[in-house]
């Protein structure tokens, strides 16, 4: 009997320390998981502070995106200002605005570049394709040659007169007084910058230093020749134009045409005479810009007559 309650006692002994085994990992266990559990805790909140730092890092980029649009909108304004003064001041007024101040200038081409990267068309590049179709002797006035691109996109002799100089080959004058003497280039250039209260005294300037026979192109805004609109009438710009001592140059086949035409539209409708002056007279492959070509006369005309300048419209720009 003894020996059964040994063994017995016995028995009852080792299943308590296999139930002490057994326990001892169900103990150990949440220990693990509280350990697997915090470093999912400080990886899950390392990661809110990696979100919350992007976030915050996202908040401080829109104050500088905020400011360069501010930027933006400050200098776009200032072009407008300055492009509107050009437009209704004389030409020795700017030339002593930008004097004073030649930051201005760097402003205003700085917008003026970014008006250009907006047109499906540059003007300047029918002029550079014009004069790249003909000798490379002939010499050239680039009248507000603005970066001076004609000059560096042609062999020609060029000389590039602005308001300001930003490059050595440009000459700081104001265009309706340059240093050139009479008679001495073959072609003279207004592209974009006939602007001014005295604009037709540059054409004036550009008459005198042209030779017999040479050619002046203008290239404008389309909206400063439009009469209905507040623009000056097509006509009496050609006329005056010619009063001063160049001859029209119209393309042959437009020529034909206008031959064709005139006698249909001249007499049974003389109010389309404006308009179709204005068609033939200046290259239509261009909706904003219209490209117009003269030539200087032989000789002047005995009998000089009082011109009559049109008002061209300012080209001014919108807000947006």
């Amino acid at each position: 009997m003894k020996d059964e309650s040994t063994s017995s006692k016995s028995r009852k002994r080792n299943k308590n320390k296999k139930k002490q085994k057994n326990t001892k990992p169900s103990k150990e266990e949440p220990i693990e998981s509280k350990l697997k559990s915090q470093k999912d805790t400080k990886i899950n909140k390392n990661n809110k502070h990696g979100c919350s730092s992007s976030s915050a890092s996202s908040k401080r980029a829109k104050p500088s995106n905020f400011l360069d649009m501010l930027r933006e909108r400050l200098s776009g304004g200032q072009f407008r200002m300055l492009n509107e003064k050009l437009y209704t001041c004389s030409g020795q007024e700017a030339l002593d605005y930008f004097k004073e101040d030649p930051e201005m200038f760097d402003m205003y081409h700085t917008g003026y570049q970014q008006q250009m990267s907006n047109w499906p068309e540059l003007p300047v590049n029918s002029i550079i394709d014009w004069l790249l179709s003909r000798s490379s002797s002939l010499v050239v006035a680039d009248f507000g040659c603005g970066d001076a691109r004609i000059a560096k996109s042609v062999k020609n002799k060029v000389f590039s007169f602005d308001l300001v100089s930003k490059n050595p080959s440009v000459i700081a004058c104001d265009m309706s007084n340059t240093s050139l003497e009479s008679s001495s280039v073959d072609v003279a250039v207004f592209c974009l910058s006939l602007m001014g209260t005295n604009y037709s005294s540059y054409i004036k300037e550009a008459h005198r230093v042209l030779r017999p026979s040479g050619m002046l192109l203008i290239a404008e805004v389309k909206s400063r020749f439009d009469p209905n609109n507040g623009g000056g009438d097509p006509k009496d710009f050609v006329k005056a134009v010619c009063d001063l001592g160049f001859t029209s140059v119209l393309k042959v086949k437009s020529f034909v045409s206008y031959i064709l035409l005139s006698f249909f539209f001249f007499l049974r409708f003389p109010y389309m005479r404006k308009i179709l002056i204005l068609f033939f007279l200046q290259d239509v492959s261009n909706k904003m810009f219209i490209l117009l070509h003269f030539k200087k006369k032989e000789q002047l005309d005995s009998n000089q007559k009082t011109i009559k300048w049109p008002e061209l419209k300012a080209c001014l720009y919108k807000r947006r």
